[in-house]
């Protein structure tokens, strides 16, 4: 035990990788005999009878789409009959627990070899730098009740926040309130911290004043994601704890992204998803308006052509593109759940682009996937056949005349956090088995 938890554990756990993932083809082997093969073939047919019925549900509608969800059930369904019938069902489950075991030691193993990788990597995987905060004498934030489900009431923010100094306007009106002209005239009036308990889209409104002016940017997350705040390292299930920046914060110094001269913190989505957020019915029925649209969406039938220009790298045609503030990371299924970092001073761009079930089942894959393209850029320009668009500006529908120029401002938001908070959690690296091997053989760094 030792070993593992020294400099040499990552090969000893490589080489636990390997085994388990040697059993798991064994198990079968030995115990199944020639039924292995008919075991494999029936886990493939089932396998792809599902990708090919959910890419059907996908890009159907009326009765082929029913008979896809009817397949999707069913596909599943029969594989587990078929091993069970043949009594070979706690074959499967061994080498799938194998599988699992293999898969976790081999993200663990590729994780401490991270660990003691270069002084260049090591400063890439840092933290962010923490700066000290100097005692804001008068806060100003703003509080949307109905963010989040009602979380400023919830939490009592507006009660915990006016008892430790702070002024708070709440978005209560039936009208729209301009609350980055709001900011701007607290600001005025000696306000020397500007903060928000809403959404994303609110926070970079009131984000981008608080850069435009050199001051303190508090983000409290009161709506109902708060993307922004998980990276940031707060904690999204007690917003109330962000307050604790006021009485012992330190300052985080990050990057602010621009779309059309519009700010955002998180990203800003082209193609597909942009055009199913602009419809009105999106918001009484995300999923039914999602899964009305998308078939045209997929198959190129609606929706503007799109070109995007991400430094030296050009996207041609992408079904949809993300552009976000700062790249996220690609250890997740998808590949865009976290950002490790807020500071790098780039882009993170994301193409997708899939022509069948093949490729839709690849998004699985992450970085492998052929169905997307990433690449890191200091701007991009997305060009279209058509002379508007439709966006999403974290998360918020607009429609923008092309083209649309995004950009980063590297270091141009001071954001207050609390000195405790949970952090950001490390991206688990991808699963290589090539880099395992020498890893487990060689011992390679």
């Amino acid at each position: 035990m030792a070993e593992l938890s020294g400099p040499g554990g990552g090969a000893w756990l490589a080489r636990a990788s390997l085994a388990a993932a040697g059993g798991a083809v064994l198990v079968p082997a030995v115990f199944a005999g020639l039924r292995t093969f008919g075991l494999l073939a029936v886990g493939l047919i089932g396998m792809w009878a599902t990708v090919a019925a959910v890419w059907w549900i996908l890009t159907r509608r009326g009765v082929l789409r029913v008979l896809s969800v009817a397949l999707a059930l069913a596909a599943p369904a029969w594989v587990v009959l078929a091993y069970t019938r043949a009594h070979l069902a706690w074959v499967v489950a061994v080498s799938g627990a194998l599988w699992l075991l293999a898969a976790g030691t081999g993200r663990a193993a590729l994780t401490r070899r991270e660990d003691s990788s270069s002084t260049a990597a090591k400063a890439a995987m840092a933290p962010m730098a923490e700066h000290p905060a100097s005692q804001a004498r008068h806060p100003f934030l703003i509080m949307n009740p109905r963010s989040g489900g009602g979380k400023v009431t919830q939490f009592a923010l507006r009660e915990k926040a006016e008892a430790l100094g702070a002024e708070v306007l709440l978005l209560e009106g039936p009208e729209e309130t301009d609350v980055a002209e709001a900011a701007r005239k607290a600001a005025s009036e000696g306000a020397d911290l500007l903060g928000v308990a809403g959404g994303d889209g609110t926070q970079a409104l009131v984000a981008d004043v608080a850069a435009s002016l050199g001051l303190p940017f508090l983000v409290i997350p009161a709506g109902t994601r708060n993307h922004f705040a998980l990276d940031l390292g707060l904690d999204r299930e007690d917003p109330a704890k962000a307050l604790d920046a006021l009485r012992d914060g330190v300052e985080l110094h990050v990057d602010l992204g621009r779309a059309a001269g519009r700010p955002f913190v998180n990203n800003v989505s082209f193609g597909a998803y942009a055009e199913v957020v602009q419809s009105p019915a999106y918001r009484d029925g995300k999923t039914r308006t999602t899964l009305e649209l998308l078939p045209d969406l997929l198959l190129a039938h609606e929706g503007a052509c799109l070109t995007a220009h991400a430094g030296s790298h050009t996207f041609s045609a992408p079904q949809a593109l993300l552009v976000s503030n700062n790249p996220y990371g690609t250890g997740d299924v998808a590949g865009l759940g976290r950002r490790a970092r807020l500071d790098s001073g780039e882009l993170g761009c994301v193409g997708v682009k899939i022509a069948g079930a093949a490729q839709a089942a690849g998004l699985l894959r992450g970085r492998r996937s052929t169905g997307t393209t990433r690449t890191t850029a200091t701007d991009v320009v997305v060009e279209a056949d058509r002379e508007w668009i439709p966006v999403g500006v974290d998360g918020e529908a607009l429609r923008l005349r092309v083209p649309v120029r995004i950009e980063v401002r590297p270091l141009a938001l001071r954001v207050l956090v609390p000195r405790q908070r949970p952090g950001v959690r490390r991206a688990r690296p991808p699963l290589d088995w090539r880099l395992l091997g020498r890893l487990a053989y060689r011992g390679a760094p």
